[in-house]
């Protein structure tokens, strides 16, 4: 960690610098000869990003960013909020520390929070930081997070891990046992420390995937911010062999979109049917749990078809997710198409339809944005159709 980022000049031409365009910035010469141009530039590349991202760091004064993979891989406030209640208790160590923003606010909750971090100079930047946030029962050790359990040799109330995949892990396909630390290989030595474990992994983790890798899962918690899935968390309770909980949650500017249900809870019988006033979306946090088939029953709706996972009402309703007014409604012809959307302007979604967003407006000569929405979907007898609707 280079203190001299912290001197008042330098500190005053980062927060001057954030009204720069930042292209235009890197290319000028650097003002600061005994200091790495590159490092201010990563100051000031950061310190934008935290903006909306991490705002409590943003209005800090002497706030030190790391590098710029370390400020993407780290929770938003928003996230880490939310995952600081789900623990409670005395003691939590957080097994990879990274930028500390998780242990920000679980320090908020817990009494003793532990901060294992591999990276000596990002475990020196957390610590400055915590001080500078007038943090005080947050212990910085730089040392594998294994070693540290095995030297403190106490329990915890929760482990926290957040693993990140292995640079030498090939294919697409996510797997715990791709990332360090390896949790499905450590998991008995670490509820040897704790009886509550909790993971944060990225969406792109499968959750039958997940729950294979693991045991004891008490819960799944799928936590989206404005319709974009963000994280899942794994609450693991030592002993548990009951059904899991999926929780989501879709945190809009203004609401927090909240569904619910057991792993293993059936849908009760439920109908297909055509398109009627009103059309469904579920949120995204809705769509990576897979509970497509519990919605009818929860928000009394009809699915329009097996595989399309939008629904419809005659009646509008209170809805976890996107709602519209359905104004037109046709097959998917060269005829239909040319005379309601051809060369218009539309926002453009597909579900369960061959044709991606990018071919249907190429071919069609639709142009993105406005008021219009429409939905190229399967419809339950097996036709493709074109929904143009309305937002409500």
């Amino acid at each position: 960690m280079d203190k001299r980022l912290l001197e008042p000049e330098i500190q005053d031409f980062i927060n001057e610098s954030l009204s720069v365009n930042f292209s235009k910035l890197a290319l000028q010469k650097n003002p600061f000869s005994d200091i790495a141009w590159s490092d201010i530039l990563t100051q000031i590349g950061c310190k934008l990003k935290a903006k909306d991202k991490l705002p409590s760091w943003f209005t800090s004064e002497n706030i030190l960013y790391p590098s710029k993979i370390s400020l993407e891989q780290t929770s938003s406030e928003i996230t880490a909020k939310y995952k600081a209640n789900l623990v409670e208790g005395k003691t939590l160590i957080d097994l990879t520390g990274g930028f500390g923003v998780d242990d920000y606010y679980f320090s908020k909750k817990i009494n003793r929070v532990v901060h294992c971090e591999l990276k000596k100079e990002l475990s020196e930047i957390v610590s400055h930081n915590f001080s500078i946030l007038n943090v005080s029962n947050i212990e910085c050790i730089n040392k594998d997070s294994s070693i540290v359990l095995k030297e403190l040799n106490q329990p915890f109330d929760w482990i926290y891990i957040d693993p990140s995949r292995r640079n030498d892990a090939k294919g697409k396909v996510f797997m715990l046992a791709d990332c360090l630390p390896n949790v499905p290989e450590n998991l008995d030595f670490y509820f040897s420390f704790s009886t509550n474990i909790l993971i944060k992994t990225a969406p792109i983790l499968d959750i039958t995937a997940g729950l294979s890798e693991l045991k004891n899962v008490k819960e799944i918690h799928i936590v989206a911010l404005n319709n974009e899935v963000k994280e899942l968390l794994w609450v693991l309770e030592k002993g548990f062999d009951s059904d899991t909980t999926i929780k989501t949650i879709n945190f809009n500017k203004e609401t927090e979109e909240k569904f619910d249900f057991n792993l293993n809870q059936l849908p009760d019988n439920y109908t297909y049917s055509l398109p009627k006033e009103y059309l469904y979306e579920p949120n995204s946090a809705i769509l990576k749990s897979g509970a497509f088939d519990l919605i009818p029953s929860k928000f009394n709706l009809e699915k329009l078809q097996q595989h399309s996972h939008l629904y419809t009402s005659e009646h509008l309703i209170e809805f976890t997710g996107r709602r519209f007014q359905i104004k037109n409604c046709f097959e998917y012809n060269k005829k239909e198409m040319k005379q309601f959307l051809e060369n218009t302007k539309a926002n453009i979604t597909t579900r369960n339809f061959p044709e991606t967003v990018d071919y249907i407006r190429k071919k069609w000569k639709i142009k993105d944005g406005g008021d219009v929405y429409t939905f190229f979907t399967t419809d339950m007898n097996n036709n493709k159709i074109v929904l143009i609707c309305a937002k409500i």
